[in-house]
């Protein structure tokens, strides 16, 4: 799997939906908005009351694709909650890493039956008072264990790096790299987000050079250069994100992660509409 060809000129067709900030709207009212904005594909986050990975029973599952496929909307993305405990792929306590693990095998599963290509991950944390590589090893191993049995459900993953504040192992485009040669799988790859690029003093130049071929989702969104704004609310040349994206010819999909501001939520598709011109008008340039 690949988000890279020769030089090229993004387009809106890969603008997925989200539902990031929809997390006080019913699921309905998501759905509806998508297909408003013309937006036909979705990064689903995994999120209650939409879908509790956890509890979601295959019954709601079906409901889901039956909604969906009323409105001939697809899911593209499954990207689980995953930042905050007990949600931890490398925590040092057994029983909450082992549960981790199966939230995320559980997410693959259900990736394979919404028909969703993409599992979203990272890497998890360690104890702030362990060695790094103690955490290391953990991440990598939940890590094999979460890609090899989403690619035997033909479904392909990628690892986003982190913030600090977020998280203590795969925070750049480097530390990318080093977790995917050492999960060592043909089937993941990594998604830049513009904050966390941002906030590590990154450049969409550094992903491309340390991770050729392998940039294959984008989280295009806004900040202060922390937070996830929409677009305009914050302090990022995402204009210029646009133009160093189609000059490395990144022809994969993107999403606007917004939720950053609580205020978003009251009335999510403003925010979205804001982002979506915003983005019409770069690539128009």
């Amino acid at each position: 799997m690949t988000g890279t060809t020769s030089a090229r000129t993004l387009t809106r067709s890969q603008v997925t939906g989200s539902n990031f900030s929809y997390q006080h709207q019913s699921f309905e009212r998501f759905l509806q908005d998508m297909v408003d904005l013309g937006l036909h594909d979705l990064e689903l986050w995994g999120v209650a009351p939409h879908l509790h990975i956890p509890t979601v029973t295959n019954t709601r599952l079906e409901r889901i694709a039956r909604e969906l496929e009323a409105r001939e909307l697809s899911v593209y993305c499954v990207t689980p909650e995953q930042v905050a405990y007990p949600v931890n792929i490398a925590s040092p306590d057994e029983g909450l890493r082992e549960s981790s693990v199966a939230m995320f095998l559980r997410a693959a599963e259900i990736c394979s039956t919404l028909g969703a290509p993409l599992l979203f991950l990272t890497s998890g944390r360690g104890a702030e008072d362990e060695p790094r590589e103690l955490a290391w090893r953990r991440s990598v191993d939940g890590l094999r264990r979460i890609v090899d049995r989403a690619a035997d459900l033909g479904v392909a993953c990628v690892l986003e790096p982190l913030q600090r504040v977020e998280s203590n192992l795969v925070l750049t485009s480097e530390d990318a790299a080093a977790m995917l040669a050492e999960v060592d799988a043909a089937s993941l790859g990594v998604a830049l987000d513009t904050v966390a690029m941002t906030v590590s003093g990154e450049t969409v130049a550094d992903y491309f050079r340390n991770l050729p071929g392998h940039v294959n989702h984008v989280h295009l969104v806004d900040g202060s250069p922390a937070g996830h704004l929409a677009w305009g609310d914050g302090e990022i040349d995402l204009p210029q994100v646009v133009r160093d994206l189609g000059a490395h010819g990144y022809a994969g999909r993107i999403t606007f992660e917004i939720f950053g501001d609580g205020s978003y939520a009251f009335d999510p598709r403003p925010h979205l509409q804001q982002s979506l011109n915003a983005f019409e008008r770069a690539i128009a340039q």
